[in-house]
């Protein structure tokens, strides 16, 4: 407008074009703008629900030894054991049922593949393949840990061995 003011022999159509042409662009950096903190807000709700989800994985991370110690030593005591101890055992299934009350609450669930289970590397973790008659290759043939995971992410793979016999 100043162009305009300046010089009295100026065209007013040009003029008008020149202040579309700057509506235009000032329109086109205002929807620009709108988006990007349209992005940002969606992208920070985003960051919110992964950190409501997802911030206690180390913390979950953590307590799955615990899990795993609980479990053992309820599959290592003996029949003879378990009669001579009954309250110890009944504590450590209150304990592990607690445990897993608090995952479950929480979103953690446990993997527990069967012998017999085809391998699945998004969960399974092979520690060793070995020829097995009466299996086929991919097959779980034994189960070293479960595995977990956190809502839909994995924690820690099921530590698994897998068959290599060739199909006959």
């Amino acid at each position: 407008m100043d162009d305009y003011l300046e010089d009295p022999l100026a065209d007013p159509a040009d003029e008008i074009l020149r202040l579309e042409a700057e509506r235009d662009e000032f329109r086109d950096k205002w929807m620009r703008a709108l988006a990007d903190a349209e992005n940002s807000r969606k992208r920070a709700e985003k960051d919110r629900r992964d950190a409501e989800q997802y911030g206690g994985s180390r913390l979950a991370r953590d307590l799955l030894p615990v899990h795993d110690a609980l479990t053992r030593a309820l599959d290592a005591a003996t029949e003879d054991q378990r009669a001579a101890s009954a309250a110890l055992i009944e504590g450590v299934e209150l304990t592990l049922r607690e445990l897993s009350n608090v995952f479950a609450k929480h979103g953690i669930t446990v993997i527990t593949p069967k012998a017999g289970d085809k391998f699945d590397p998004s969960f399974h973790e092979a520690m060793f393949e070995a020829a097995l008659p009466g299996t086929v290759a991919g097959q779980i043939i034994q189960v070293m840990d479960n595995g977990f995971r956190l809502h839909d992410r994995l924690l820690r793979p099921a530590k698994v061995g897998v068959s290599s016999t060739p199909a006959s």
